[in-house]
């Protein structure tokens, strides 16, 4: 899946994707924690703005939600720096 080759000026050229299964799995990974992160944060508004809802101060939309989205965010960053053609010695 990820070699192709090309045939350029008589000489056989081997193209190779940047990223591999491994990557893509830590990308997707990423992107679940950070939509996890904003659907946790949504709600919590009122009809009426007349009426103060103080569910807009609860653990979830304050602490745990941004905390999922930083912690997607640093997978995906992870993702992107993971080198998965390193060889073990």
């Amino acid at each position: 899946m990820g070699k192709k080759e090309r045939k350029n000026n008589d000489q056989m050229v081997t193209q190779e994707f940047i990223f591999q299964k491994k990557n893509y799995m830590f990308m997707f990974i990423g992107i679940a924690f950070i939509v996890l992160g904003f659907i946790l944060m949504s709600g919590g508004g009122s009809d009426d703005p007349n009426i103060f809802n103080e569910d807009i101060y609860n653990f979830r939309r304050i602490r745990l939600a941004p905390t999922l989205v930083l912690i997607g965010l640093g997978i995906e960053v992870y993702a992107i720096l993971l080198n998965p053609h390193k060889k073990k010695d």
